[in-house]
């Protein structure tokens, strides 16, 4: 049974550059996800946002020669104006900027100091502007972070989390919720990295000024990832019903502050932390890495405008299983859209639809005695929901989708074997029959399409002059009789 309610996060992004297709690409992921957990009844609330604070913000404004924030009110709107390309169905959009979330980070900074979970001190060590993370000496990777970032030694005051207290209480929560970190390669590296000892966090600095100041003492500013983080509830402050999360999906760089810090932060406040944390991969260009040195950034507003929106985001969730690394290549994109959409799906909507519309008096025809083989490829139909259910649970998107151009496939192998062409000349009542398997089973992918290409969807629905279903709806089988559209062209060859 589906959850009455469905909280879903993108990480919020960090606004000192343009969006690219990393950004697209986890909000993408989060939009399918949403759509689909809609389809089924659920209460769905899908957040995103920008994170707007910090030293690399500040040296990016100076650089630019304007305030702070007239720097972030800008790069914003890029953001915001990424989901509206993308037909992103977020309920809200929350930029760590605003008095909501400045307000609320404020409150929890002194709970926070009035239980005794943090204390002032100083800070020696190796610190990443470009992460906006702190480094021991172990990590480091020929004088620079993991990341590849440059890191500069840090000496000044700050107040400190006392992440060290809570590490027993997560190696123990990650034992007793097995699917809090997923894919499982991920959960490995960080019970690992817990197991191997936590030390105490620093939460504030004194280097710069572009934050939200240290309640009572305004010479620091909030540790940007304190801060960040708790976006998550600041959005929802008069929704607490969503609480907790369902699900955060984050980029696997940014996996040890969601999956360590994140639950530290919330225990130490008596709040139940998320429910589940999904890391996913990185993308390469044509082989490289993605860069903009090497100046091979993918430029996703560039790629809707080239292909078109569904196109796009049918590629990025059908390519690699979610959770792994995955190349783009333009020709290869071009090959899977002409392959699944444009020769399978396509072929399947415009050849049936067309059939109908020029011999059945474009109305859906009666059916008859449903045959074995009627019988089966309707089970295979109606089987499909429940287990692109499971796939969209396990956040398998990939899996989803080829479980939709399966029977699809399925479907222009049974247009070819009874061949309506041929059984209007010689048995009318199933060629009719035949036709209205075919076009129920239109149905049932068009509808488990929504989340995914929700307007290629739309058009499917607009042929068959219908209603977008619902879940629920997917075991009603089409009125016979009812009249359709003239069928278009949906899925074209690039």
């Amino acid at each position: 049974m589906t959850k009455s309610t469905f909280y879903i996060t993108t990480p919020i992004y960090y606004v000192n550059d343009v969006p690219h297709i990393g950004h697209m690409y986890t909000t993408l992921a989060c939009d399918v996800i949403a759509r689909y957990k809609r389809l089924s009844g659920a209460d769905v609330m899908f957040l995103t946002g920008t994170d707007e604070h910090g030293q690399k913000i500040e040296r990016s404004a100076q650089k630019a020669g304007i305030p702070p924030q007239q720097f972030t009110d800008q790069a914003a709107l890029h953001f915001i104006g990424l989901c509206k390309t993308m037909n992103f169905s977020n309920d809200d959009f929350i930029r760590t900027s605003e008095e909501r979330h400045t307000s609320y980070v404020r409150h929890i900074w002194t709970r926070l100091i009035e239980n005794g979970n943090i204390y002032l001190g100083k800070y020696s060590g190796w610190y990443s502007v470009r992460d906006e993370a702190f480094y021991s000496a172990s990590e480091l990777i020929d004088g620079h972070a993991p990341s590849g970032s440059p890191v500069e030694w840090l000496e000044e005051p700050t107040y400190f989390f006392k992440l060290s207290a809570w590490q027993d209480r997560l190696l123990e929560f990650y034992e007793k919720h097995e699917d809090f970190i997923a894919p499982e390669s991920r959960r490995n590296e960080v019970v690992s990295f817990v197991r191997s000892g936590l030390v105490d966090l620093s939460i504030s600095r004194t280097s710069f000024h572009w934050g939200i100041p240290v309640p009572g003492d305004e010479e620091h500013v909030i540790y940007v990832w304190l801060d960040a983080l708790f976006n998550y509830l600041s959005a929802i402050q008069s929704k607490e019903k969503y609480w907790p999360c369902d699900l955060h999906i984050v980029g696997k760089d940014i996996l040890r502050f969601h999956a360590v810090y994140w639950p530290a932060f919330l225990m130490a406040l008596d709040i139940a932390p998320p429910t589940r944390i999904f890391a996913h991969g990185w993308w390469t260009n044509e082989g490289e890495k993605i860069s903009k040195s090497l100046g091979n950034t993918i430029d996703p507003f560039a790629l809707v405008d080239k292909f078109g929106l569904d196109y796009v985001r049918y590629f990025f969730m059908k390519e690699l299983p979610f959770g792994k690394d995955g190349n783009y290549s333009e020709q290869h994109f071009i090959r899977v859209v002409n392959a699944d959409l444009a020769n399978t799906l396509g072929n399947l909507i415009q050849r049936v639809l067309t059939f109908i519309h020029k011999n059945c008096d474009r109305k859906i025809p009666y059916h008859h005695a449903f045959s074995d083989e009627d019988i089966a490829l309707f089970q295979i139909a109606y089987e499909l929901p429940q287990k692109v259910e499971e796939a969209i649970n396990e956040q398998a998107l990939h899996r989803a989708l080829n479980l939709i151009i399966e029977l699809a496939s399925r479907a222009n192998e049974y247009v070819s074997s009874h061949a309506p062409w041929h059984l209007k000349n010689v048995d009318v009542e199933r060629m009719e029959t035949v036709l209205f398997v075919l076009t129920d089973v239109i149905r049932i992918i068009g509808t488990l399409l929504q989340p995914f290409m929700p307007q290629s969807a739309e058009k499917i629905f607009g042929i068959l002059q219908i209603k977008p279903p619902a879940l629920q709806d997917i075991g009603t089988k089409l009125e016979c009789g009812h009249e359709i559209a003239m069928p278009s062209i949906i899925f074209p060859r690039i």
